[in-house]
């Protein structure tokens, strides 16, 4: 177990895959963004 063993992190860093343990990272939060008209509405 360890480098070349798939089911670790690090066996998924050196065959450079990516998996449940090892998530693939977003580049960019996407987020709704909140719409003013609604709240203006309820002041």
């Amino acid at each position: 177990m360890g480098r070349g063993d798939k089911k670790t992190k690090r066996g998924k860093i050196s065959i450079g895959s990516h998996g449940k343990l090892r998530p693939k990272r977003k580049k960019f939060n996407v987020r709704p963004k909140p719409v003013k008209d609604a709240q203006e509405k309820e002041a």
